[in-house]
């Protein structure tokens, strides 16, 4: 970590310092625990002062807060930029796929977004709905599914998106925790969410919808 981080993106405004003074908190927390997630200890390894910290988050709850809410919109902007697709089977594979790249790449906030690295912090109800509202493009993808007839007519929709995401943040989690190779990891990862699909496809016979 330089201490040269808030001289090298204040120029780029304040919307770029806040993200580099998170990414920087992510990785302290990554690396040195929940004890190096202290305004002192930030502000020295981003170069700048606390008042810097106070002024972008309030204070060392609101660091953890912008921690949980960041993680969640870089989420839904990854999944937002999956193209549209005909198909409304493949266009969900092809979220399912950009869900674990996004969680890959952004390991440390994933961390705080679902592995409680942060001892003691509950997010708030705004910091939830923000969570919430980041799996509303998966949400919208299984409801193309639906009305195409590839899922069941009475499937419901939020039971399906919470069993895929439930399958893929359970082979996520092993897979940061090193149980499993990269390459085991895929075709886990894939094999798991095929599965949570295939409970709810429509079956040959059924009535499809329209």
């Amino acid at each position: 970590m330089t201490g040269d981080l808030f001289a090298r993106t204040q120029a780029q405004g304040q919307e770029a310092l806040r993200t580099a003074l998170l990414d920087l908190a992510a990785r302290l927390l990554a690396a040195e625990g929940a004890a190096a997630l202290t305004m002192r200890r930030i502000a020295t390894a981003a170069g700048c002062s606390t008042t810097v910290l106070y002024r972008h988050f309030g204070a060392k709850d609101g660091i953890a807060e912008a921690l949980y809410e960041e993680g969640f919109a870089r989420l839904r902007r990854s999944l937002e930029a999956v193209p549209p697709s005909a198909d409304p089977a493949a266009h969900l594979a092809d979220l399912g796929r950009a869900y674990r790249a996004n969680a890959l790449t952004e390991r440390n906030l994933y961390q705080v977004m679902f592995a409680g690295l942060i001892p003691g912090f509950t997010p708030t109800p705004e910091a939830r709905a923000v969570a919430a509202a980041s799996l509303e493009v998966l949400r919208e993808a299984v409801r193309g599914c639906v009305a195409a007839g590839v899922f069941r007519p009475d499937a419901d929709v939020e039971e399906v998106t919470d069993i895929i995401w439930a399958a893929a943040h359970g082979c996520i989690t092993l897979e940061l925790a090193g149980h499993f190779t990269a390459r085991t990891a895929e075709r886990r990862y894939q094999a798991l969410t095929r599965a949570g699909v295939a409970a709810f496809l429509h079956v040959p016979g059924e009535p499809r919808p329209g």
